[in-house]
C-alpha cells in the first residue's frame, strides 16, 4: 500500500464553506438546464425516446467520468481535477446553447456528463479535511447545494426561457450557466487550496473498473453500491420523464416545472442539510436510509396517481426529502468501509454505480411512457425504491458488525 496522503496545514476551516459555494456556482447552472431539456428537444422535432437520450447520454458520460477523476484526485489532487472539470461543464453549456440539431445536442450532453463526473473529487476533498464525528454532517451539505442548486437554476432557467423562440428561445439561460461556471473557475483559482499532498504511486494505473470490482467483493460495500445504484436507477426513472409528464397531465409549461423544481430544490436542500445528519445521529445509518427510501417510494405512488397538480407539486416534494434523507447515509458508510488511501477512488465508483443506473433508467423511463401511459414510469421508479432500502439496511448492519 502507498503511504496516506497527508492531511494539509493549509486546509483551513473556511476550506468547506468556500468549496460548497463553488460547487453551488456550477450547480445553478447544471439546474438552468435540467428544466429546459425535453422542451428544447422537442423544439428540434425530437421523439420522447430521444428527449430521454438528453438524460442517458449524460449520465453514461457521468459513469466514465465518476471512475476516472475520483481515481485521478487520489493521485494529482483535487484542485487540479475541479479545474478541469468545470471549465470544461462550462464550454459544454456554451456548445448546447448553438447544437444545431437532436443529434448534436445529445453528444454535446454526453461529453458534458463525463466532465461532470467531479462528485466524488468534492466528496474527497470533504472527507479529507473533516474529523470523523462531522463527516455525515459535511456531507449532507454537499446534497444541501445540489437542492439550492435545484433551488436557484431551475427558477431562472424557466424564466429566462422563450419556447415560442425555437431552439435559440433556450440559448440565454445556458449562456447564463456558462457565465457562472466561468466564475467558479475564477474563485476556485483564487481561494481554494489543495486537501492532499501530491504523491508519487509505484504500481502501475489500476483499471478503472477495478473499484467496482473490488466493492462488489467487499461485505459492505457491495451492499452499499447497491443502494446508490437501485437508489438513483428509480429517481432518474422519474426526472427523465417529468417535463414530458407534467406538459401531458397537467399542460405545465417550462416555467411552471422550473419553479415547481425550485421548490424541490429547497426541500432538498433543508433534508440532507439538517433533517439527514439530525436523522443519522438520533436514529442511525440503516434506519435513516430505510425512512428515506420508504418514503419516498410512498410519495412516488401518490404523484403516479395525482388528479390534481397542487396535489402533484406536494407529492413530489415530499418524494424529495425522502430521497434526500438516504444519500448522506450512504456515503458514510462507503466512505467508513473504503481504504482512507482510496477514498476518491471508492466513492468514484459508488458515483459511477448511480450513473450507469441513469444510463438505463431513462430509457426505460422513456419505453414506458410512450407505451404504457404518463403515470408508468413514475410508478416503476416507486417500486425499485423499496429493495434499495432493503440493501441500505444490510450495508448498515455489516458496517457495524465490521467496526466491532
Amino acid at each position: 500500500m502507498s503511504p496516506p496522503a497527508a492531511q494539509p496545514a493549509s486546509a483551513s476551516p473556511a476550506a468547506v464553506p468556500v468549496l460548497l459555494l463553488l460547487v453551488l456556482m456550477s450547480l445553478v447552472g447544471w439546474g438552468v438546464v435540467i428544466p429546459l431539456l425535453p422542451f428544447f428537444a422537442t423544439a428540434f422535432g425530437a421523439a420522447p425516446w430521444q428527449v430521454t437520450l438528453l438524460f442517458a447520454g449524460y449520465s453514461a458520460g457521468q459513469f466514465a467520468g465518476e471512475l476516472y477523476f475520483g481515481r485521478l484526485s487520489d493521485r494529482i489532487g483535487r484542485k487540479p481535477v475541479l479545474l478541469i472539470t468545470m471549465i470544461a461543464s462550462g464550454l459544454g453549456y456554451l456548445a448546447l446553447a448553438f447544437a444545431p440539431g437532436i443529434w448534436w445536442a445529445i453528444v454535446i450532453r454526453a461529453a458534458a456528463g463525463f466532465f461532470s463526473g467531479n462528485i466524488s473529487t468534492v466528496q474527497g476533498y470533504i472527507v479529507d479535511v473533516s474529523p470523523p464525528e462531522k463527516l455525515a454532517g459535511r456531507l449532507g451539505l454537499i446534497g444541501s447545494v445540489f437542492g439550492l442548486g435545484f433551488v436557484i437554476g431551475p427558477a431562472i432557467g424557466g424564466l429566462m426561457a422563450h419556447p415560442e423562440a425555437g431552439p435559440t428561445g433556450y440559448r440565454p439561460p445556458l449562456i447564463l450557466a456558462t457565465v457562472l461556471c466561468a466564475a467558479a473557475v475564477v474563485a476556485l483559482v483564487a481561494v481554494v487550496r489543495e486537501s492532499r499532498t501530491r504523491r508519487v504511486d509505484p504500481r502501475p494505473p489500476r483499471n478503472p473498473l477495478a473499484a467496482l470490482g473490488e466493492a462488489m467483493r467487499h461485505p459492505v460495500l457491495a451492499s452499499a453500491f447497491g443502494v446508490t445504484a437501485l437508489g438513483f436507477f428509480a429517481s432518474s426513472a422519474m426526472w427523465s420523464v417529468l417535463g414530458l409528464w407534467a406538459h401531458a397531465v397537467f399542460n405545465w409549461t417550462p416555467r411552471d416545472v422550473g419553479l415547481v423544481m425550485a421548490g424541490t430544490g429547497v426541500a432538498s436542500a433543508l433534508a440532507q442539510g439538517v433533517l439527514s445528519g439530525m436523522a443519522v445521529r438520533r436514529l442511525g445509518i440503516g434506519p435513516t436510509i430505510v425512512l428515506g427510501l420508504v418514503s419516498a417510494s410512498a410519495c412516488m405512488f401518490l404523484l403516479a396517481a395525482a388528479p390534481w397538480g397542487w396535489l402533484a407539486a406536494l407529492a413530489l416534494t415530499a418524494s424529495v426529502i425522502g430521497h434526500a434523507l438516504w444519500q448522506p447515509a450512504a456515503t458514510t458508510i462507503i466512505s467508513r468501509a473504503a481504504d482512507p488511501d482510496r477514498q476518491g477512488e471508492f466513492l468514484g465508483a459508488s458515483g459511477a454505480a448511480g450513473s450507469f443506473a441513469r444510463v438505463v433508467a431513462p430509457v426505460i423511463g422513456g419505453v414506458l411512457f410512450t407505451t404504457v401511459g404518463p403515470w408508468a414510469p413514475i410508478a416503476f421508479a416507486a417500486l425499485f425504491m423499496l429493495p434499495a432500502a432493503w440493501l441500505g439496511w444490510r450495508a448498515a448492519e455489516a458496517l457495524r458488525r465490521s467496526e466491532v
